[in-house]
């Protein structure tokens, strides 16, 4: 990941965000706390507040030595401070905290079985940590990255606003995730009722792009994967599940949207229909590009028990398309863009 901001077209994501029409003069000298802040969306964000200027980061994640790999080109950045640290543990920082974006959770089927507690108090335990630093440093608002998940399964096949609910069986080992964020959310609410807290919450679909992690394991992340090395695109199972996407550059520049002009307390789907998709027709775009063909087979164990059983998850964005987001890239041209950036740097290691 060490190249990936030296790539044409990753800086003209960056700069998409950084020079968007947004009110930015709220962040200018102003200090951001980005947890998560090596992952696929925090580090993208990252890259756009240090590139839009005038606002001073402080990126939080548990490995130092990934953190000054990832930010090799701004570790000295007079706008740039790191610190290592578990979100789940009280913040070890003096420094002002006018924002808080809470990006750090495990978001992929290994983690949930692999980290099942971890999962579930990286949300919990960190979401109430991070409000009781906000509460203590006066932090002006708080956003959390949320996820579709927290509407459970979907009978209708409809997409969900955000005033719907779908079932989820608590009683399995996967539901940590999207129970955590449940539960994340509702502490948001007991914040802002008890200590005045401003939050506003993002409710992601599947993300994607170029900052992926190499050990992700969800099924987009891994056809990528495959794709970037020219292997056959691997589905485990039939492909038949719909989803709502988005490219992260896309998720940032939402995320801040919501941050600087959403509504104190509500909550804003994050999607786009024009990459509204079946698992099935994402692995025939990967292998169409890499050139490679579509191969089944099947998970094993510990995939099988972080698997979502939802088979339709189709997000609802109209509310934060009124704040005046919109999305760039489509799933054909976000996919194609991620593809070139990451076989780039595959081709500099």
């Amino acid at each position: 990941m060490t190249e990936i901001w030296r790539h044409p077209l990753y800086r003209q994501d960056i700069q998409n965000i950084a020079q968007g029409e947004l009110p930015w003069k709220k962040l200018e000298g102003k200090t951001v706390l980005v947890t998560g802040a090596t992952g696929m969306i925090g580090s993208c964000l990252v890259d756009a507040l240090l590139m839009h200027g005038h606002i001073r980061v402080l990126a939080m994640a548990r490995s130092e030595q990934r953190a000054q790999s990832r930010f090799a080109y701004c570790w000295d950045h007079p706008l740039f401070s790191f610190f290592a640290q578990d979100v789940c543990q009280p913040l070890q920082t003096e420094q002002p905290i006018d924002f808080i974006v809470h990006a750090a959770s495990n978001t992929h089927p290994k983690a949930y079985a692999s980290d099942p507690i971890g999962t579930i108090t990286a949300n919990v335990i960190g979401m109430q940590q991070l409000l009781e630093t906000a509460r203590l440093h006066k932090t002006e608002r708080v956003c959390l990255l949320s996820s579709v998940e927290i509407y459970g399964e979907n009978e209708t096949g409809k997409p969900f606003c955000e005033t719907d609910m779908g079932y989820i069986d608590c009683n399995t080992l996967r539901a940590g995730y999207p129970e955590g964020k449940r539960v994340a959310e509702t502490l948001c609410q007991a914040y802002r009722s008890t200590y005045g807290i401003q939050t506003v919450t993002m409710r992601l679909c599947r993300v994607y792009g170029p900052t992926v992690l190499s050990t992700d394991s969800k099924a987009l992340s891994q056809f990528i994967s495959n794709a970037v090395h020219r292997q056959n695109i691997v589905l485990k199972s039939e492909g038949t599940q719909f989803f709502s996407y988005i490219y992260a550059a896309d998720a940032v520049s939402a995320l801040l949207t919501g941050l600087l002009r959403g509504e104190d307390g509500q909550a804003y789907n994050v999607s786009d229909t024009r990459s509204d998709i079946t698992l099935r027709d994402l692995a025939a775009i990967l292998a169409n590009v890499a050139g490679t063909k579509v191969v089944f087979a099947l998970p094993d164990a510990l995939e099988k028990e972080g698997f979502s059983k939802a088979m339709t998850a189709i997000l609802d964005s109209s509310k934060l398309k009124s704040l005046g987001w919109m999305p760039v890239q489509t799933i054909q041209t976000g996919l194609d863009r991620t593809i070139k950036i990451l076989m780039a740097e595959e081709a500099n290691k």
